[in-house]
């Protein structure tokens, strides 16, 4: 039982990451000048919630309470800093997707951490590969961007 209670936390933890990356890519989409870029903010939003909506289902099959709605301390401190910088350069795509690349290194590092739990049952640990899989994609996908709006 001791062992639940410790994948549990682990558990919350990447679901106050899945909703900080949430919250985070909708104020990206709002904040971001470019059609191209609101529109992958806000499908890398829906995926986070969908990721948020699995993490829960996992927390309770271990008979943990997914009670967390509004993600951790450290991202809303970087949701704060996004504000700030795109208030301070307005339509600075790059400086944006420069953000979502540190809280998607964040991410990875997370989940890395968790992923080394040997406890963690296989349904579970596929569901955080998955996870990890699409985020790394996705990190792939910005950096990408991130270069051709720093280039252009």
């Amino acid at each position: 039982m001791e062992t639940n209670k410790k994948i549990v936390q682990h558990l919350r933890h990447l679901l106050a990451i899945a909703n900080d990356g949430k919250e985070g890519y909708k104020n990206a989409a709002e904040n971001a000048d470019a059609p191209e870029l609101k529109a992958l903010f806000t499908t890398y939003s829906i995926q986070r919630a969908e990721f948020e909506m699995e993490l829960k289902s996992c927390i309770h099959q271990l008979g943990g309470e997914a009670d967390n709605e509004h993600g951790g301390p450290l991202g809303a401190l970087h949701r704060t800093w996004i504000d700030i910088k795109t208030a301070l350069t307005p339509n600075d795509n790059s400086a944006v997707l420069g953000a979502a690349i540190t809280g998607e290194k964040a991410a990875l590092n997370s989940y890395d951490d968790v992923l080394v739990e040997s406890d963690i049952s296989y349904d579970i640990r596929q569901t955080l590969l998955n996870h990890r899989e699409d985020i790394n994609e996705c990190l792939r996908n910005i950096e990408k961007l991130e270069h051709q709006y720093a280039h252009s």
